[in-house]
């Protein structure tokens, strides 16, 4: 009995000093927390349940490359953080009149992944009710219940953020569901977008260099977007993904001849990805 409970205060104790070990700021990176006040400067308390169980401090924020190695380097020698299905926020109300049943990816609204440091947005974008929709759905149809909002909104952030940051380079990555007839461009002239466009003519298509960022900014070529859709390429001069990225798995070792391309992967290597330009 005097065994147990000798066993019982200890794992009172241990449990204590695991609680204490940080607070009032003093929690860093990584250290487990119970709110934002917990963590230190630029820091701030979430549970990421993708990654690991429980609260922990996270960065408010990503490094800027251009402030840590300056514009002068071509753009594909940069690392950028990007997210997937960048549309996908919790707790966006739906604006079909239907509640939505589906995944959510984020937390934080396009404008504020942005702000946070965000420079690739990947999206999904379908026809639906005559406009482009931002859509998480399957099998090439968007649903009431899968639909987010008309993408054209979500372009208009993006627009809004390049507009007051004009030293800054934005990418899209579209899974392209759209079939209507040049559907994208006629969003993206509508958004005020093609200002910023980064013409396909431009870019590198045999693995050299691209421009440096300095020039892209010089140019006013701020937004590069790439699409899913092969024939968007020709029909819409909108540059289709996997004639200049390949793509490589993280957490899986890559083959003996480098990344792997998309279309030589199977559906089950589709896990952490990155992007190569």
């Amino acid at each position: 009995m005097r065994s147990s409970r000798s066993t019982f205060l200890l794992l009172l104790c241990v449990m204590f000093q695991a609680a204490a070990a940080c607070s009032g700021g003093r929690c860093e990176l990584g250290d487990r927390c119970s709110s934002s006040a917990d963590c230190g400067s630029e820091l701030y308390c979430y549970n990421c349940w993708v990654e690991f169980a429980g609260k922990r401090c996270v960065r408010k924020t990503v490094a800027d490359p251009f402030k840590i190695v300056d514009t002068s380097l071509p753009f594909n020698k940069y690392a950028f953080l990007t997210t997937h299905n960048s549309f996908s926020i919790r707790g966006e109300p739906s604006q079909t009149g239907v509640p939505r049943i589906t995944l959510y990816n984020k937390d934080d609204s396009v404008t504020d992944q942005l702000n946070n440091g965000v420079r690739a947005l990947m999206l999904d974008v379908y026809d639906f009710r005559g406009e482009v929709w931002l859509c998480h759905s399957k099998g090439g149809k968007c649903f009431d219940f899968t639909a987010f909002e008309p993408a054209a909104d979500t372009m208009r952030e993006i627009e809004a953020f390049l507009s007051s940051h004009p030293t800054e380079v934005v990418t899209l990555i579209l899974e392209d569901y759209v079939r209507s007839d040049h559907g994208l461009s006629k969003l993206f002239d509508s958004t005020g977008l093609t200002k910023y466009w980064f013409p396909v003519s431009s870019m590198p298509r045999h693995g050299e260099d691209w421009p440096r960022v300095g020039d892209m900014i010089a140019r006013g070529h701020r937004l590069l977007v790439f699409t899913s859709d092969e024939s968007k390429e020709t029909g819409e001069g909108i540059a289709y993904q996997w004639n200049f990225m390949v793509e490589n798995q993280c957490k899986r070792r890559q083959s003996d001849s480098g990344p792997v391309k998309q279309s030589e992967m199977k559906s089950d290597q589709i896990n952490l990805k990155m992007y190569y330009m």
